[in-house]
Order: structure tokens, then sequence, then C-alpha cells
């Protein structure tokens, strides 16, 4: 991912992939901290499915 796109760190979640935000936690991790940021997303894991602006852990895999 680093290769084609700059990664930042955040002062409001985890870390910032170009215009995007994302918040890593486990199962019970929240929108709570990102609901005032436009392009958030909090990356959660012990999930399965993708919903909404919450993504499975093992997702971020694929784009290795």
């Amino acid at each position: 991912m680093r290769l084609n796109h700059p990664i930042h760190t955040s002062s409001v979640s985890d870390f910032e992939i170009d215009d995007m935000t994302f918040d890593v936690g486990g199962k019970s991790k929240r929108k709570k901290q990102i609901a005032s940021v436009p392009n958030g997303y909090v990356v959660r894991d012990d999930t399965e499915f993708a919903c909404g602006n919450i993504i499975p852990l093992y997702q971020f895999g694929f784009g290795y």
C-alpha cells in the first residue's frame, strides 16, 4: 500500500491513507472516535463481513 499511497499518522485515529482515515480495533470497536471524520473507517478484528464504514481486518491483507 505504501508504495503507491502516502500513509500518515492521525490525531483523530490510527492512520490515514490518501484522504481516508482508519481506526483499528477489536470486535467491540465502535465508530465514536471517527464520527466527525468524513472518510472515516473502522477496521475491526473478529468481523467477517464489511458493513457501511466497518471493514474486517483480514481484508487489509488483500491489498498487499
